[in-house]
């Protein structure tokens, strides 16, 4: 298994049990092979955007910081670009040191 680091920005209109259940979700994928989830952290909460994405100006910033295997990373990414209520995803291979 290899450490992770995933940003997502979700659409900052979404009501909090939405953004909850779809991060829910897809923190499920990262652990259903036997993944590990170390840290998710919501602290970044609502941020303003550095450009419009899809006519929005802001958006809600959530950090996962994850061990598990790259299948699990390539579904993870799969499922967040065709998922609606995700603006973006960056997914980052960690150096365990």
């Amino acid at each position: 298994m290899n450490k992770y680091e995933i940003m997502m920005i979700f659409k900052p209109d979404l009501e909090e049990n939405v953004r909850n259940k779809t991060l829910e979700d897809l923190k499920g994928v990262l652990t259903s092979n036997g993944g590990v989830i170390d840290n998710v952290s919501e602290e970044m909460g609502m941020r303003e955007l550095a450009y419009e994405i899809q006519d929005y100006k802001k958006g809600y910033y959530v950090v996962i910081d994850t061990h598990t295997n790259t299948d699990d990373i390539a579904e993870f990414e799969r499922l967040s670009r065709i998922n609606a209520n995700v603006l973006r995803h960056l997914t980052l291979r960690r150096d365990e040191k």
